[in-house]
């Protein structure tokens, strides 16, 4: 009977160390707040850049607020290619931190892959990653709609309590 408790007690052990979410949030970003772009000079219309800018998130169950992003952009004739952080600042204060990647065909819809590098406080640990598919406003803001999935380990799923 005493093995089969302790069994029993780490197959829970097992099924509670690492917690899944979803993510599910709708992001608008302002216009870029900082932009800084160089000609490449091979070919017209072919430019490197750097930008930075903010977002608030708009919808979402996840508890992300807000997020600070920084991007490195190759931008030739209608294609652009980016990767970038982003620094999303949750309704606790607690900080997570994802990488991206980004395209787009006609420089107005955009999809992005991101990756969730880790975080502080609760979020301490988090791994995640998913998708975004944005559309740039005439404006130059632009508005993101992206779901993904987490992972808390056992030692920040602990810290959540």
């Amino acid at each position: 009977m005493r093995k089969l408790f302790l069994v029993a007690l780490c197959l829970v052990g097992f099924t509670v160390a690492a917690t899944a979410g979803k993510i599910d949030t709708k992001w608008h970003c302002g216009k870029a707040t900082a932009e800084h772009s160089f000609d490449v000079g091979d070919t017209p219309n072919h430019t490197y850049a750097i930008g930075q800018g903010t977002c608030t998130a708009s919808g979402g169950s996840s508890g992300e607020k807000s997020g600070a992003w920084t991007q490195f952009i190759n931008a030739w004739k209608e294609k652009v290619e980016s990767h970038g952080h982003f620094n999303v600042t949750m309704d606790d204060g607690d900080m997570v931190y994802y990488t991206y990647t980004e395209s787009s065909s006609d420089m107005k819809h955009f999809s992005n892959k991101w990756k969730i590098e880790d975080g502080t406080g609760k979020h301490k640990s988090i791994k995640g990653s998913g998708t975004c598919s944005g559309m740039q406003n005439d404006d130059g803001s632009s508005d993101w709609t992206c779901t993904g999935t987490t992972t808390m380990t056992a030692a920040s799923a602990k810290k959540k309590g």
